[in-house]
């Protein structure tokens, strides 16, 4: 007998937050960089919104390690965070040496790449199944 599953949302993690707040200042990166473009301001605005970027960064490495290593999770998390911060290192090098040609494709994989990892981290906090909740009302 086959048993239909469904998804069923749970609170949100400490990593899908981290993992949110990277994916919105790195959205909000590419709102300053084009401000840059049209007005004074928007230099300043870029150049906090990258000390703030790289700090959602260390973040989401932190809250990797804690999803980790006190909740049993799996260690890949953790190689991902670290590969984002290293990105987010390259990009301010590459933005401090006013290198746009390669600071802005980096952003946007930078970009691209947190949506995914946004993603996944929503697919695995929801993925507790509706038959796995009815298995342990059984038990």
């Amino acid at each position: 007998m086959a048993t239909q599953t469904t998804a069923v949302w749970g609170r949100p993690t400490f990593l899908r937050v981290a993992t949110a707040l990277q994916t919105l200042t790195i959205f909000l990166q590419a709102v300053t960089a084009g401000m840059l473009l049209s007005s004074s301001p928007g230099e300043v605005l870029h150049g906090v919104g990258a000390r703030v970027m790289y700090g959602a960064s260390m973040l989401y490495v932190l809250a990797a390690i804690l999803a980790w290593r006190p909740g049993g999770g799996s260690p890949r998390p953790i190689l991902y965070a670290s590969g984002f911060l290293v990105l987010a290192s390259v990009q301010v090098v590459l933005g401090i040496a006013r290198m746009p040609s390669l600071h802005v494709p980096l952003g946007v994989l930078m970009f691209g790449l947190s949506v995914l990892a946004l993603g996944q981290s929503g697919s695995q906090s929801c993925g507790t199944r509706r038959s796995e909740i009815e298995l342990m009302q059984y038990r």
